[in-house]
């Protein structure tokens, strides 16, 4: 019985039909499998962009319209993260600026995005300021989330801070309306 399994063996190790096709599985397999994987993080991406747009300009749009209400820093946060629908951890990873700009001399937000940085000490809210009726408002959202694939694809050529996390961001501009 032995030298039946030797002599198999060695037929076996002997063969080499079939190993052109090994070789072009070994070559081609991870080129498709990575490809895979940054379609799903890029799809993934795009649905979190498309889903914090959304929250930010419906806000943006109540805040325009309601002139005479006065919106707190979180209320704000709260009401983009129930109109963006599911961005996990929405309240704790995003960060919000608004600023009054003059539209004759325009200035603008600086170009550095603030976001959450957890590993990092918590900073102040930079930038925050209730405008009147027929000011020209900018506001810019940053949110942080983990990448699903963080070493593959698109993941890997995501920059992250120190916590592993990708930043997004997105901005709305809108003139108070009078009340």
């Amino acid at each position: 019985m032995i030298t039946r399994l030797k002599n198999r063996l060695r037929r076996f190790r002997k063969e080499d039909d079939g190993a052109i096709i090994a070789l072009e599985f070994m070559i081609m397999a991870p080129l498709i499998f990575s490809a895979f994987f940054m379609g799903v993080e890029m799809g993934l991406y795009s649905i979190r962009q498309m889903l914090l747009d959304r929250g930010l300009e419906v806000t943006t749009r109540e805040v325009r319209l309601n002139t005479d209400m006065y919106f707190e820093h979180d209320d704000l946060k709260r009401a983009i993260c129930q109109n963006a629908g599911n961005l996990p951890g929405c309240m704790d990873n995003l960060r919000l600026e608004m600023v009054p700009t003059n539209p004759r001399a325009f200035t603008g937000l600086p170009a550095t995005v603030d976001c959450v940085d957890t590993s990092q000490p918590v900073t102040p809210v930079r930038g925050w300021a209730l405008g009147k009726q027929h000011d020209l408002m900018i506001l810019r959202a940053c949110y942080k989330f983990k990448p699903i694939f963080p070493t593959t694809g698109l993941g890997a050529s995501f920059s992250k801070d120190g916590n592993g996390e990708v930043a997004m961001s997105t901005i709305s501009a809108f003139v108070q309306e009078p009340s």
